[in-house]
């Protein structure tokens, strides 16, 4: 396939041909398929934790939960690479395959008794139980990790392909853009909805190692259609290491401490037409942290990187420092996330979850519901919102790209706020009917649980394509990777707080989640709570945002220059 070349050995096909939507079908197909085998595990491995090697609930939960949070800020270091060494379709590929050798471990694991502990008689005898030796922990860990490790590169560097196959300072092409980001996340979502469903079921009713086949299968086929659309993609050059740069930035800056800083702009550094060689991004000069100006300041003592930076450098730091905040402030939100899909699955093992007259839901398929309501939510946000809100406010992606995060916040504290009353409704049906303390399921149905979850899934679709799209369209050429990689690791951090959040709240509050019986448990407050903080994080927010300023941007080119704002 000529996988490790980026260079075609025939005629070369005109920039004009390559790229577009045709190019994108590969990454959507790649994703889909990558998230069918994420998320199908993301869901159910604390159960094969917990059945298969005898770890006890506490230690499965956490398991997991150390699993997600490192497959997400692991990005960063997937980003880094794409962006330093790498093409962003090299790393896809790399990455994917790192992925299928871990799925392919676990799925070993899964299938050879001798590689596990002996299996528990009865969940009462968990205390007793033979623990998994070191060799067999061994294994599982490898596994895992490697599927963190290659799942992380993926995503940082899958969304940054698929946007780069639609020019940015095309006028026609600059709004697909967004219309990947849209179909990229329904494509996330269609694996999804195929992975708590169809492979949940086998993980439960035919065996872990048939489920972790079939997920080594997809992440394999994932890698072979990325790989199939090379011949089309436009592939970007690394640009050398973004931190290295930085880092340059500030230590020119100390470094010229004592020098005044120019009005003019062109009193700065800057590498203009004929120098490039190339077509290069160049960055205006912003007036937020002017201190750092004083790296692109102009002296007869400069004359390396360390001592004398571009203003294109400078700027690229400093649109990193402002991104930070909107960063910041959407982590509380992947925070209610995480407690939404591990407290609602308790939930949904309260309550009556048969239909269709005798199927039962899977309790770990039960996050299918918010997947249903982003499937459809999708197309109409990208088919109908948009157009109209094209029309209103003239932009051409229908709102920008912090009014898009912005609202998805608010649908988070919303759905808090009705996931608090739906667990007010499920409590009061235990008591009407007497059935506090009975292990038997309520006579309510699972699908009052659809109101939060819908609300939260409109607030993902938001917020998760706003992020993304923000982070890559707002990084500088030489960082876009690292760009979309900081948009995953929200996700990491909501995770990590989210079991510091439970703890804190569980002593302040004097165990209002402290009981394993969720009828005396008070989990609608801690709903309501989240809620109440959500709205006070949306207000830092709002701040943050009204503070932020888009960069601006003019190419430069050896040839026939021209120049285009941003």
């Amino acid at each position: 396939m000529g996988i490790c070349k980026d260079v075609e050995t025939g005629p070369p096909l005109r920039e004009a041909k390559r790229g577009g939507v045709r190019a994108a079908l590969f990454v959507y197909a790649m994703e889909g398929l990558e998230n069918m085998a994420f998320v199908a595990n993301a869901v159910s491995l604390v159960t094969y934790f917990y059945g298969y090697m005898n770890f006890n609930i506490t230690k499965s939960a956490t398991t997991l939960t150390n699993f997600m949070g490192t497959a997400f800020l692991l990005t960063l270091f997937g980003g880094f690479i794409s962006d330093t060494y790498l093409s962003r379709f090299k790393t896809c590929v790399l990455f994917g395959c790192i992925d299928v050798v871990g799925y392919a471990l676990l799925t070993v694991q899964a299938h050879f008794s001798q590689l596990r502990p002996s299996p528990c008689k009865t969940p009462e005898q968990m205390d007793q139980c033979d623990a998994a030796d070191s060799g067999q922990a061994a294994l599982l860990f490898t596994g895992l990790y490697l599927v963190a490790f290659g799942t992380s590169g993926v995503k940082a560097g899958l969304p940054a392909l698929g946007a780069d196959q639609f020019d940015e300072n095309d006028p026609e092409e600059a709004p697909l853009i967004s219309t990947f980001f849209n179909w990229f996340l329904f494509s996330l979502t269609v694996g999804g909805i195929f992975g708590v469903t169809f492979v949940v079921w086998i993980s439960s009713n035919q065996g872990w190692d048939l489920a972790f086949g079939i997920s080594t299968l997809a992440v394999l086929f994932a890698v072979i259609f990325v790989s199939m659309g090379k011949s089309v993609y436009r592939h970007n050059a690394p640009k050398g290491s973004p931190i290295t740069r930085i880092v340059q930035v500030f230590v020119a800056a100390i470094r010229n401490w004592g020098l005044p800083v120019p009005e003019k702009s062109q009193e700065l550094h800057e590498i203009h037409d004929k120098e490039v060689g190339m077509e290069k991004e160049i960055l205006q000069r912003t007036h937020q942290f002017r201190f750092l100006d004083r790296a692109a300041i102009v002296s007869t003592a400069s004359g390396t990187p360390w001592r004398m930076c571009t203003v294109t450098q400078v700027e690229e730091t400093k649109i990193l420092i402002r991104m930070f905040p909107i960063f910041l402030s959407t982590i509380f939100m992947n925070t209610c996330l995480a407690q939404l899909q591990t407290f609602s699955i308790q939930q949904g093992t309260t309550m009556d979850r048969n239909i269709l007259g005798g199927f039962k839901v899977p309790a770990p398929s039960i996050p299918v519901i918010p997947l249903i309501f982003m499937f459809i939510l999708i197309p109409l946000y990208e088919r109908i919102f948009v157009p109209l809100a094209r029309k209103v406010t003239g932009i051409p992606t229908g709102i920008r790209h912090l009014q898009r995060i912005g609202i998805g916040l608010v649908l988070s504290a919303i759905s808090m706020a009705v996931a608090g009353a739906v667990e007010s409704r499920r409590k009061s049906v235990a008591i009407q009917h007497n059935m506090v303390d009975s292990l038997d399921p309520l006579p309510i149905s699972v699908f009052w649980l659809g109101f939060q979850y819908a609300i939260f899934g409109a607030a993902d679709m938001f917020t998760l394509v706003g992020l993304l799209e923000f982070f890559y369209a707002e990084s500088s050429k030489g960082m876009k990777s690292l760009g979309t990689a900081i948009a995953w690791c929200s996700f990491a951090f909501g995770y990590f707080t989210s079991t510091v959040v439970v703890e804190v709240v569980n002593k302040v509050s004097g165990g209002w989640l402290a009981s394993n019986n969720l009828n005396r448990d008070k989990l609608n407050y801690f709903y309501w709570l989240l809620a109440g903080l959500s709205v006070v994080n949306f207000g830092v927010y709002l701040v943050c945002a009204s503070w932020y300023r888009y960069k601006k941007v003019e190419v430069k080119e050896e040839l026939g220059s021209s120049a285009c704002d941003k």
